[in-house]
């Protein structure tokens, strides 16, 4: 920049190192997503014409485009629910949408783990990710042991 320009001896990034920052974010944000197993679930790997499940697959991706507020899919084992819960996450980490998938049981157990003398994260780091991420998907909500403590985080967390 010439002498007297506003920006003149500021030191600005290469395109380069954008480029790097923007991929190191996206990989943060894959990682944090816990989606690792569950890539496959998309909506277009989702068969839709079983009897029953072509309003909640619609509504699904009505959902995805624009996820606000609560989405609550419920019914018998083996029908889609977890393949659609994934399926929408999937599509927001696409989006660069910061997510967190879940099975409720599980992120109980990582909550209690961070009281652990070995923990590397501090329980209250991880419970503030998991209630401001911007989409939490849980999954098999109601299959957790139903403890007073399992109860009260899970209301805190569904109260934010």
């Amino acid at each position: 920049m010439p002498f007297g320009h506003p920006h003149f001896g500021v030191l600005f990034p290469c395109e380069c190192k954008l480029a790097e920052k923007e991929q190191r974010r996206i990989e943060e944000l894959d990682r944090l997503s816990n989606l690792e197993v569950l890539r496959d679930k998309t909506f277009e790997a989702f068969v839709a014409d079983v009897p029953g499940v072509r309003r909640a697959y619609l509504r699904a991706i009505e959902y995805a485009k624009r996820p606000q507020g609560w989405l609550v899919f419920f019914g018998n084992y083996g029908v889609g629910k977890t393949h659609l819960a994934a399926a929408i996450a999937n599509h927001a980490l696409r989006r660069q949408i910061q997510v967190l998938f879940s099975i409720v049981p599980d992120l109980l157990d990582h909550l209690r783990s961070t009281f652990g003398p070995s923990s590397e994260v501090e329980y209250d780091e991880r419970f503030e990710m998991i209630r401001t991420v911007p989409l939490l998907v849980l999954d098999d909500l109601g299959t957790e042991n139903t403890t007073p403590w399992a109860r009260e985080k899970l209301f805190q967390i569904m109260n934010y």
